[in-house]
């Protein structure tokens, strides 16, 4: 007999020895493991639970609030209205540019000058025109009297007479032009001088100092009254439950609630995102700009709600639990689904048939350590 064959024999007849030996020793094993096949783990397990030391933890009731109810939506923030600041110029030089984007002006104030000396000439010669205009009527005025004087006597003839009268009106109407024409260059005096149409804020500069820009260009944009609105995007079904008057508060870049008010809604839907502008006006605020895109809520009111602490709401396996607590100090685990939140409370609804009331008492603290059915031993709760 070879060797290696030796040591396989003596290995088998090493394992068969063990063998023997459980068998003869310890008979539990196999009884355990009969009674496994006949259900017993599950009792097994209820007796070794039940032999567990009991954990320590606090329960509250649920309680029934009024909890606000809030409609969140998204949108953009735009100005009330802009307005735009434009040249009445022709042919002047841009001199000086007195505001910057971000300045908050006056209705009147100087926003920028441009060269107005050659206005100021035109100015001068106008008036010069009107006063020579107005001697020449003066004179044509005189003669035309005097002739009138002369009707109907042989010194002058009708027709001659009729030369100083329409030379009277001509000169007139001379003062006039004349008059017409120092107006529009006093006009483009003023002009000289871009004013703030309203009060506001600078949005847009392109107004530069050395321009020549031509009558009719854009400068500046200004906001009107500095006031800015939040323009929520909401569906066929949520802008039925807003109305205008309603209180919203919409959040700045930091979280920021800022308060606002609704003030109407579009009259039309997007077809194509099938949603509807609501416009909320939003007050001067450091943390809203127009053109950024804000989040906010729309305040519907308060209706009541089943309450718990945070702490006692459980997630496991994608679903959230409370353990309720039983009078034999076991507990029971109900799955439920979360709600608003206001404070450190937040809303649950059971799912299925299970039910908690007032009258009943959830674990908070420990609540994430605990399985359905463990023994538990309540401290005192903490208000």
């Amino acid at each position: 007999m070879s060797s290696s064959l030796r040591v396989f024999l003596g290995i088998c007849l090493l394992v068969m020895l063990l063998v023997c030996g459980v068998v003869l020793f310890r008979p539990d094993l196999f009884r355990m493991k009969a009674g496994g096949e006949d259900g017993q783990p599950a009792q097994v397990a209820k007796q070794e639970a039940a032999q567990r030391p009991a954990m320590v933890v606090t329960a509250k009731p649920p309680k029934m609030e009024l909890l606000p109810v809030r409609l969140a939506a998204d949108g953009e923030v735009v100005a009330w209205q802009e307005a735009s600041v434009a040249s009445e110029s022709n042919s002047l030089t841009l001199s000086e540019v007195l505001v910057n984007v971000g300045d908050r002006v006056k209705k009147g104030q100087v926003l920028a000058r441009f060269n107005g000396r050659t206005v100021a000439e035109d100015v001068t010669q106008a008036k010069a025109a009107l006063a020579e205009a107005k001697a020449g009527a003066m004179e044509a005025r005189a003669n035309a009297r005097r002739a009138r004087r002369l009707r109907g006597t042989d010194t002058i003839s009708e027709q001659q007479i009729e030369q100083y009268v329409s030379a009277d009106r001509t000169a007139r109407a001379k003062v006039r032009s004349a008059a017409a024409a120092l107006a529009s260059k006093r006009q483009n005096w003023q002009n000289v001088e871009l004013r703030a149409p309203d009060d506001g804020v600078i949005s847009s500069r392109d107004a530069t100092e050395g321009s020549v820009p031509a009558a009719g260009t854009e400068l500046f944009k200004l906001i009107r009254q500095g006031r800015l609105e939040w323009q929520a995007e909401l569906g066929s079904e949520e802008v039925m439950r807003v109305r205008p008057g309603n209180r919203v508060e919409v959040y700045t870049a930091d979280g920021e609630p800022v308060e606002a008010k609704m003030r109407a809604r579009a009259p039309s839907e997007n077809t194509k995102k099938r949603t509807t502008l609501v416009y909320v006006d939003v007050p001067a605020s450091q943390g809203l700009w127009a053109g950024m895109f804000a989040h906010g809520s729309f305040d519907l009111g308060e209706s009541p709600a089943l309450t718990v602490p945070m702490e006692a709401l459980v997630p496991s396996d994608g679903f959230m639990y409370v353990y309720r607590l039983k009078e034999d100090d076991h507990v029971e685990r109900i799955r439920v689904t979360a709600g608003r939140q206001e404070g450190n409370r937040i809303e649950i609804t059971p799912v299925g048939n299970a039910k908690l009331t007032e009258a009943d008492r959830v674990v908070v603290e420990g609540a994430a350590f605990l399985t359905d059915d463990d023994l538990v031993k309540v401290a005192g709760a903490k208000e």
